[in-house]
């Protein structure tokens, strides 16, 4: 196990650092076994190591070693868990101003931009973990006073909560905006988020270039669970990642998420912005940043409203991330929101408004008389950023609905609800290079469907076991694709929670279904051996996920990769 961790941390330093020089500092994150007189610590302090954060919720520390001490580290008898503070960062794309994205109204199913709900949040408290959050009336509740309840900054050496780069004003208007300072009389668009009157915990954890370190998160992440009382924290917000290097089983960041998951936080991720991505011939599939490949996490990808109020004309984004996530084969993402060309808060005088100006939208974007005066109010991003503030808004308003629902009654919900999408291929063409991008809306792409804020509120199902994404394996005596459920989860093929009711009649699950050998996936069809995916392509046995390509045989679906082993249409056992 320590070989493992070990080649782990030299693959992930090699591909952020390139060779470290010996004595060049740098970060690592340990987990000790269980000892009380700290042999590890004080072994780890003997060498030069220089603590510089403890991570109680997921029993770590942060040190600061030097290269060439890495090994002999991780050598440690009393190591149990050794890994670098890997960097992250926010996952918004800047994009031109165009008309209104529609992406709340579309989200929540009402007809007019001033639309008044039944719920709107009150009484639950949302973590939004970013880079901050500014002062706004949009960001005020029902009765004037701020919806900021709490702020802390985990940037080192920064105790400012505001936001220097932009980003954390953006998502917090999606969940909270209440639309101020576009309502009125010479107004003909509100901008507004999912729940306006939310409790809003601002935990700073970007700096003012949307970066960050996973030890920051984790950081933030268990300063919201242990406020979880305080302030009623029931979801958590993070719209940021960073490549997947390890498994969700021993990736410090991702035991963070199921942490909170466990202390009752319902914990909503973006998938990444990395559905171009075609270095490896992967046409974008299993690049799902962490963590969200937490099968325990709420994973969003990125919808397209093309300006106009009605779903029925929306398309898949060409950029969001497509699962199954690597190492795991994690089913990603979890469901779709409104991402595309979205409008929410400017925080003047950030990184994103001072780089990016053109995103500055125009007044005539909601005020009367086609006004070409640029904004000091909104601000336009796109990103699967912009969509899981959506579905944090959304859970949001089923907690305060049903305080009672546990974060896999909200999962299950969000998904079961969801609105399935046909199984189509849509096409983006990159103004810039001309590159023309195909998406397909199979499970990989939109999970169980486009969000549906009204239907989730409708449904009365409750879970009655664990709401964690599946993993998805090939038969290697078929070739079908099916999932791996772990036998304490709810997804199964009986009742309510039915691959069918769950992901719909366009799945790519089952002998008959989507990717069955009879279907539209069929032996002979996109993942068949004679077609486009087929044996010397993208997902051949020669290709960018085959037994001799780059991800190896021992890697993604490889012939020893532990998700092949007996596997059958619906695959079942006791470990998800």
């Amino acid at each position: 196990m320590r070989i493992k961790l070990i080649a782990v941390l030299m693959l992930s330093l090699g591909s952020l650092f390139g060779a470290p020089a010996a004595d060049d500092p740098i970060d690592v994150i340990v987990r000790f076994k269980n000892s009380p007189d700290q042999i590890g610590h004080q072994r780890f302090v003997a060498l030069g190591a220089v603590h510089k954060r403890s991570l109680e919720l997921v029993n770590a520390h942060v040190y600061t070693i030097k290269s060439r001490d890495m090994s002999l580290l991780a050598a440690d008898p009393e190591v149990e868990y050794l890994g670098p503070d890997h960097p992250l960062r926010a996952l918004g794309n800047t994009s031109l101003p165009t008309q209104p994205d529609y992406g709340w109204m579309t989200a929540l199913g009402v007809s007019s931009n001033t639309a008044t709900l039944q719920w709107d949040g009150t009484g639950i408290g949302v973590a939004v973990i970013d880079s901050g959050i500014i002062s706004s009336p949009d960001l005020n509740g029902t009765g004037g006073t701020s919806n900021v309840v709490f702020q802390q900054s985990f940037i080192p050496n920064v105790w400012s909560t505001a936001d220097q780069y932009g980003h954390g004003s953006m998502v917090a208007g999606l969940v909270a905006g209440n639309g101020a300072q576009s309502t009125g009389g010479n107004m003909w668009y509100t901008v507004r988020g999912i729940a306006p009157n939310v409790n809003l915990i601002n935990l700073r954890a970007l700096d003012q270039n949307g970066d960050s370190s996973d030890s920051i998160v984790i950081a933030a992440i268990q300063a919201a669970v242990f406020l979880k009382n305080v302030f009623n924290i029931r979801v958590i917000n993070m719209s940021l990642g960073r490549p997947v290097y390890s498994s969700y089983k021993t990736d410090p960041l991702c035991q963070a998420v199921q942490q909170a998951w466990n202390a009752g936080i319902v914990v909503v991720i973006a998938a990444g912005n990395y559905g171009r991505d075609n270095d490896f011939g992967n046409q974008g599939y299993g690049t799902i940043t962490a963590p969200g490949n937490s099968p325990y996490a709420i994973t969003v990808g990125a919808m397209n409203t093309v300006a106009t109020l009605p779903e029925s004309d929306d398309k898949m984004t060409s950029y969001s991330s497509k699962g199954p996530t690597l190492l795991d084969h994690i089913v990603k993402p979890d469901l779709v929101a409104p991402g595309n060309r979205v409008v929410s808060l400017q925080a003047q005088g950030s990184t994103l408004v001072t780089e990016y100006p053109d995103n500055i939208v125009a007044k005539s974007l909601y005020h009367n008389g086609n006004s070409p005066v640029a904004s000091n109010t909104y601000f336009e991003l796109s990103g699967t950023s912009l969509a899981t503030p959506m579905v944090s808004g959304a859970a949001a308003l089923m907690l305060q609905q049903s305080p009672w629902l546990t974060p896999d009654d909200v999962k299950a919900r969000l998904m079961k609800s969801a609105i399935k999408l046909p199984l189509v291929t849509t096409t983006a063409t990159d103004p810039v290079t001309g590159i023309v991008y195909s998406t397909q809306n199979d499970i990989f792409t939109v999970g169980a469907g486009y969000l549906n804020v009204q239907a989730a509120l409708a449904s009365t199902d409750l879970a009655t076991g664990s709401a964690a994404s599946p993993a998805a394996a090939i038969d290697p005596s078929s070739s079908i694709v099916g999932l791996v459920i772990s036998t304490s989860a709810i997804w199964g093929e009986s009742g309510a929670w039915s691959t069918s009711a769950v992901w719909g009649s366009s799945a790519a699950w089952g002998s008959s279904a989507a990717w069955g050998s009879s279907a539209a996936w069929g032996s002979s069809a996109a993942w068949g051996s004679s077609a486009a995916w087929g044996s010397s392509a993208a997902w051949g046995s020669s290709a960018a996920w085959g037994s001799s390509a780059i991800w190896g045989s021992t890697a993604i679906w490889g012939s020893t990769s532990t998700l092949q082993d007996s596997v059958s249409t619906v695959f079942i056992n006791g470990e998800n």
